[in-house]
C-alpha cells in the first residue's frame, strides 16, 4: 500500500539512515483484474468437481486464487523517486530498472489520452517503459544523458502529477 506523505516510512527516515523515498507507488492491478482472477479460480474448481470430490475441488480452487494472487502481485512493480543513502544523489526506480535524475530531463504527466498517443503513434521504440494495462494514466520524462541510447522513459502512474513533482524536486517529505 502507498504511504501517507509525512509518515515516517514516507520519508524512509530510519534510525539507521536508510533511504529517502520522495515518491513510491506499487502499480496494484484494478479491482476488475482481482475480480477476474476469482472468476478464473472459481472456474478451475468447478471444473474438478465432476473428476473428483467437492473437498479436492475447493482446494484446487483455493490453490488458483493463491497462484492467481501471488501473480497479479509479482505483476505489480514500485515506481519510486528515492536517494539510496545521504549523499548519492536522487534516482528513478519503475520495477527492476534505475536511473539517476540527473540524466533526466523535465518530466510529463500524462492524462489517459495523453498516454494512448504516447502507446500508440506517439511511441519511440527505443524508449523505456514500465506499462500496466490497468492504470489509464503515466508520466513521461525525456533522457538527457547523451550516452544513454534511450530517449525517454514512459511509466504507468496513478498519481503523475505527484510523480512528475517528485521528478522535478524531490524531498523526503513525498
Amino acid at each position: 500500500m502507498d504511504e501517507a506523505p509525512g509518515t515516517a516510512a514516507a520519508r524512509g527516515h530510519g534510525s539507521r539512515g536508510g533511504p529517502r523515498v520522495a515518491f513510491r507507488e506499487r502499480l496494484w492491478p484494478a479491482a476488475w483484474v482481482w475480480l477476474s482472477g476469482v472468476v478464473v479460480a472459481a472456474t478451475l474448481g468447478v471444473v474438478f468437481v465432476p473428476a473428483t470430490s467437492l473437498l479436492v475441488a475447493a482446494v484446487a480452487g483455493v490453490l488458483a486464487l493463491a497462484g492467481v494472487a501471488a501473480l497479479l502481485a509479482w505483476w505489480s512493480p514500485v515506481v519510486r523517486v528515492v536517494e539510496p543513502a545521504p549523499g548519492t544523489g536522487w534516482w528513478l526506480q519503475a520495477g527492476d530498472a534505475r536511473i539517476p535524475l540527473a540524466a533526466l530531463g523535465a518530466p510529463e504527466p500524462l492524462d489517459a489520452a495523453a498516454m494512448r498517443r504516447a502507446l500508440g503513434p506517439g511511441l519511440d521504440a527505443r524508449s523505456h517503459r514500465l506499462i500496466r494495462g490497468w492504470v489509464a494514466t503515466g508520466v513521461r520524462v525525456e533522457v538527457t544523458d547523451p550516452r544513454d541510447p534511450v530517449p525517454y522513459w514512459l511509466l504507468s502512474s496513478r498519481r503523475p502529477a505527484r510523480l512528475s513533482a517528485a521528478l522535478t524536486a524531490p524531498t523526503a517529505d513525498g
